[in-house]
């Protein structure tokens, strides 16, 4: 019984400085965005600009990946 409560306390811990890392990744990722965009929603979602989209798709991406990187050290 020790042995299962001390498992389930590692996990637990675990599993919440993973969704600590996720949350702060998320906010790190949107405040990047929101740096990047110079009337970008506007480009993409009502004058259909698809080039305007797959840039912004890669800049997320690009920093979706920096910041992992950066959080797993």
């Amino acid at each position: 019984m020790e042995e299962l409560i001390k498992w389930l306390v590692t996990e637990g811990r675990i599993f919440l400085v993973s969704m600590f890392y996720a949350i702060v990744g998320i906010i790190l990722l949107f405040a990047a965005y929101k740096i990047f965009d110079f009337n970008m929603n506007k480009a993409i979602f009502e004058d259909k600009n698809v080039a305007v989209g797959v840039s912004v798709g890669a800049f997320v991406l690009g920093v979706a990946l920096i910041i992992a990187g950066a959080i797993k050290g």
